[in-house]
């Protein structure tokens, strides 16, 4: 097919009303009718838009396409996709390709085992008791996001890393901000930087007097510490935002799809399949991108060098062709193939980490608050739609016992 087809003039964004977790309604009629079209992104390049779940794995498992940002243009709106970005920095293996992605990616792989994620299953139990025996005792209503879902993951990975339980709380504030959409760009950079001098110094400490954590186990490897403090922010970031979102708009949904909630507590085995059908239908990182190397053949159109391909995952994830009734959220759908995670060499390190914890999540929240409910009208639950989406606050309440 000739590549003259016109281009869509900006990636959809604007999701349905009320229904923060389902994808722009455009994409559904893109991926019907050219699952690979021509797309305008916001700095003027003329790229590719991926719709369909064989295309979007067929992109993101092809090493002729290239993760590294100084290659990229962004598809999503913002200052930042104006601007092309400078080469990552060490230590930021997202960002890179063939070995030296490889050597980061191998380095990594062997310390998130499905065994040693397994290990820290008790731990991330007792954090989980923990925060709900707080939200317990404070009354009968809370906010979920700051008691529950962002604690959490917080706890779990200060602990994967090793950070001293004195300074969590200061470590936490400086990720939640980093992670704050509502946070202005000074302060943001702010808070990085003082995350970043913060783990400095922890890599000395561990450096001189290792422990049984993963920043300890890194420090054996041949890195620097500016790869060694870029690879724990990039795993601070993975494992903070994404289990955070997860959760809190994971619930959301399950409020606001009763009898699938209904069936959870009736079945409480269910759980584990339901966190991947939830990654399926909420796809909180909607979009990704990668760059070609060099022409190439894709859904019948090519590719040319230089060119960026935006992938939807959100669309990737609604296909009828690989999930049938797509749109509609199945806690007992065995939903194989998911993309919440990625696809490829680069899918994401921690899946296995994630996985725990939002399956302990999700089962002590409903075991320990069998009737929790919205305690504001879902239209006034605020929605995160950015690059990730999520809820930055869930009101919820329950009947005290």
């Amino acid at each position: 097919m000739p590549n003259s087809l016109p281009a869509v003039a900006e990636l959809p964004m604007t999701r349905p009303e009320g229904r923060p977790w389902d994808p722009p309604e455009e994409f559904a009629r893109l991926r019907a009718e050219q699952p690979l079209c021509r797309l305008t992104f916001p700095d003027g390049h003329v790229g590719w838009l991926a719709t369909s779940h064989a295309l979007v794995r067929e992109v993101l498992a092809d090493p002729r396409f290239s993760s590294r940002q100084e290659l990229m243009h962004s598809p999503l709106p913002g200052a930042n996709a104006l601007e092309r970005m400078p080469p990552a920095d060490p230590g930021m293996f997202i960002r890179a390709d063939g070995i030296e992605h490889s050597r980061y990616r191998t380095m990594l792989t062997g310390k998130f085992t499905v065994r040693r994620m397994r290990q820290l299953t008790d731990r991330i139990e007792q954090f989980a008791s923990e925060l709900l025996d707080a939200m317990e005792r404070q009354g009968s209503s809370a906010d979920l996001v700051t008691a529950f879902a962002r604690p959490l993951p917080a706890l779990v990975i200060c602990d994967l890393l090793g950070v001293p339980y004195a300074d969590r709380e200061f470590f936490q504030e400086r990720t939640a901000t980093i992670n704050d959409a509502d946070a202005t760009p000074e302060v943001m950079e702010q808070a990085l930087n003082e995350a970043g001098a913060f783990l400095y110094e922890l890599v000395k400490a561990k450096r001189a007097d290792p422990t049984d954590d993963l920043l300890s186990d890194l420090t054996k490897e041949d890195l620097t510490e500016p790869e060694l403090i870029q690879i724990a922010l990039l795993l601070l970031g993975g494992g903070l935002d994404t289990t955070t979102n997860m959760i809190g708009l994971g619930t959301f949904a399950l409020l606001s799809h009763p009898e699938q909630l209904a069936a959870l507590r009736a079945e409480p085995e269910l759980i584990d399949g339901a966190v991947e059908e939830l990654m399926r239908f909420l796809t909180i990182a909607p979009v990704s991108a990668r760059s070609a190397l060099e022409d190439i053949e894709l859904g019948g159109r090519q590719v040319k060098a230089g060119e960026t391909v935006a992938v939807a995952m959100h669309a990737a994830n609604r296909d009828p062709e690989k999930y049938p009734d797509p749109d509609t959220l199945d806690v007992r759908r065995r939903a194989v193939g998911q993309l919440g995670f990625g696809h490829g060499v680069h899918q994401c390190l921690g899946q296995q980490l994630g996985r725990i914890e939002m399956q302990v999540g999700f089962r002590g929240l409903i075991r320990r608050f069998p009737h929790l409910r919205l305690a504001v009208p879902a239209d006034q639950v605020r929605t995160r739609e950015d690059s990730f989406i999520g809820v930055y606050g869930l009101p919820v309440a329950w009947d005290e016992v």
